[in-house]
């Protein structure tokens, strides 16, 4: 079978085709024959060696894909041949409390992930999809439906009338923005282009902020809103200062990951003075996971997709992210 593989991780172009064995269904595991992968910010960590350090050469990254069942080892009862599927990339996080123990299984990092022809996972991580949404759709939702579950739905309770503030386009943003729509919520999204936004109030937005043209983003949310509820905070340490600025009293602030960078620690202080809460969020269970897919499959909701590449030129899909042009997703069909 063909994968890929990451290299010496000296960059992207470092990410190599190679020829392997077909994997087997050991005891307690499920091949996956994948049909679409998606691409996430940490992808490009890894392949600069930012991501939990050097990882082997040989490594198969990816923690996001979906598939269909080929084979399945002795002991599997939760999955069938033939299921359609997608894997949750801790794949030892089916419920419960999150553990540092679950980052000595993820797909993509710690683990050989979903760029290849088929993978053996353990069968407990394979969360079914919905049959009337395609594999690239499905390829979405592992590591950004589960963040974003594990963020808005798990830790911040959102609920209907609650005002949700999302930091650029990316995709936890951009589902972040769906997800809340789906409950009844006023979405906020921030971005650097006008084009981008338009996009968004296409999408649901009801207040829209461009950060590049307006520098205190924060006061024009505060304005706006009269401060948010909750914060899907994607930009890091960089931006959590001006995400708690434009926070009301007692908002939660889920903090996901640091696209800004390290930039500057943040003053503290309005953690104090508005009572905030803020978490740090690291994806989601197999639960969070498959509660998602049910939520999206009875709202109807569509993962937003920019650009769909083939396997063979997974590596102009790494460039294109890397680009940050993209709206949402950025697919590698199979």
């Amino acid at each position: 079978m063909k994968a890929w593989e990451v290299g010496d991780q000296s960059g992207l172009k470092s990410l190599r085709m190679v020829e392997r064995d077909t994997p087997i269904a050991g005891h307690g595991q499920a091949v996956v024959a994948i049909k679409a992968c998606s691409l996430n910010h940490r992808d490009l960590m890894v392949m600069e060696g930012r991501y939990g350090g050097p990882k082997p050469e040989t490594r198969i990254p990816l923690g996001d894909g979906a598939g269909e069942v080929i084979a399945i080892g002795e002991g599997v009862t939760n999955v069938k041949l033939g299921d359609q599927v997608c894997a949750a990339h801790f794949t030892g996080w089916i419920d419960g409390a999150f553990k540092p123990a679950y980052f000595g299984n993820d797909l993509g990092s710690t683990a050989d992930g979903m760029l290849a022809e088929h993978v053996s996972v353990p069968a407990s991580c394979l969360a079914k999809t919905p049959i009337n949404m395609s594999p690239e759709e499905c390829a979405t939702l592992p590591i950004t439906g589960a963040t974003v579950w594990s963020s808005v739905q798990d830790f911040a309770q959102i609920k209907a009338g609650d005002k949700v503030l999302m930091l650029g386009t990316g995709g936890v943003s951009v589902f972040a923005l769906q997800v809340a729509k789906m409950n009844g919520a006023l979405a906020v999204i921030t971005s650097s282009s006008d084009e981008k936004l338009e996009r968004m109030k296409a999408l649901g937005a009801d207040v829209t902020v461009n950060y590049r043209s307006n520098p205190d983003w924060e006061k024009e949310v505060l304005e706006k809103t009269g401060g948010v509820n909750i914060v899907v905070e994607t930009g890091g340490t960089s931006t959590l200062g001006k995400s708690m600025a434009a926070c009301a009293p007692n908002a939660r602030i889920g903090l996901i990951g640091a696209l800004g960078g390290r930039g500057e620690q943040p003053n503290l202080g309005g953690l104090l003075l508005n009572n905030l809460i803020v978490k740090g969020i690291t994806s989601g269970s197999r639960t969070m996971l498959e509660e998602c897919i049910a939520a999206i499959e009875i709202n109807g909701i569509d993962p937003v997709i920019d650009k769909v590449f083939p396997f063979d030129e997974a590596l102009e899909a790494y460039e294109y992210l890397d680009s940050g042009a993209h709206i949402g997703k950025v697919v590698i069909k199979l």
